[in-house]
């Protein structure tokens, strides 16, 4: 079956209504749609503050080593961030605007990482006037822009790793080139600025755990390598792309089990004082929403049903 969307705008998701504690089985769902729908008109999206705090608590139970940055670009909602915030999340913020964000709603400057590689000098700017230092790069011409706008501040060194099975390829465009990564890294200290660690992402909505394997294996030569040349890294992000099940008969999505293979890998490969963060966001939030809408037409053609939507 098909459905093609009508061309109305979409839902403001800020407009949506209070983030609900019900229960994920299927007739307490029905009940709080039914309920909704008599505030508010379709479309309109739900988020189930209850399952925002299960997912929150399901990831720190199968990583206990690794402490989670929201990435808020999944859905930034305050009242998502706010949550997060009272779970004790740090954040990951892609511009200026999203660190405003979750700065004015109460995170900590501390748990912020400005994780975008190629950064405006204005944006810059901004991170060190609101005293966020943590930041990631993959090149040496965006060293020269932090050194200048920000010196003194705490870079990861983004890192290009395999993206097999991913549903987006994000090494196509982000990661320095592993091989280079000593020589950028001792850059990066000559110009004034303090490299703290490293970062890679496998890619968005990754089923294949031998991506995240084989990028702790690299990293942990890189940090290796990094430490017996008296520059040694304290933080390693492993980035997001932790798949969630999107339609019921969907196979080969099990974050547990995939966790329990990347911690096995974590104690294997690491000192115990290297601090492990990542990023997800659709693992988080994903779950928790709910998308109401309604079907406004349906037709048949080539011996098949189509339903119009009021997206």
């Amino acid at each position: 079956m098909r459905r093609e969307n009508v061309p109305t705008p979409a839902p403001d998701l800020l407009a949506s209504p209070k983030l609900s504690r019900s229960k994920p089985d299927v007739s307490g769902v029905e009940n709080l749609i039914r309920a909704m729908l008599k505030k508010h008109r379709t479309p309109f999206m739900l988020i189930r503050r209850g399952l925002l705090e299960r997912q929150f608590q399901r990831f720190r139970k199968c990583l206990p080593e690794v402490t989670p940055y929201y990435a808020i670009k999944a859905n930034p909602h305050p009242k998502i961030i706010k949550t997060f915030i009272k779970l004790g999340a740090g954040f990951d913020v892609a511009s200026a605007s999203e660190m405003k964000l979750v700065l004015a709603l109460g995170a900590a400057r501390e748990k912020i990482i400005f994780a975008n590689t190629v950064k405006s000098a204005e944006d810059i700017i901004t991170a060190r006037r609101r005293q966020v230092p943590m930041m990631t790069f993959d090149n040496e011409p965006e060293l020269y822009k932090i050194s200048e706008h920000y010196p003194g501040a705490q870079v990861l060194l983004r890192i290009k790793v395999g993206n097999e099975g991913s549903v987006v390829n994000l090494s196509l465009k982000f990661g320095a080139d592993p091989e280079d990564a000593h020589l950028i890294l001792r850059k990066a200290r000559s110009l004034g600025l303090v490299p703290t660690g490293l970062s890679f992402h496998v890619g968005s909505q990754s089923k294949n755990v031998e991506n995240y394997l084989q990028a702790l294996e690299i990293s942990a030569q890189i940090l290796n390598q990094a430490k017996e040349h008296d520059l040694p890294l304290k933080i390693m992000d492993i980035g997001g792309g932790f798949p969630i099940q999107h339609f019921d008969n969907e196979i080969g999505v099990n974050f547990e089990r995939m966790a329990l293979q990347i911690r096995k890998q974590i104690r294997q490969l690491f000192d115990k004082k290297v601090q492990f963060i990542a990023e997800p966001g659709r693992l988080l939030v994903g779950p928790a929403g709910i998308l109401v809408t309604q079907v406004i037409g349906r037709t048949f053609r080539s011996n098949k049903n189509y339903y119009y939507l009021n997206l």
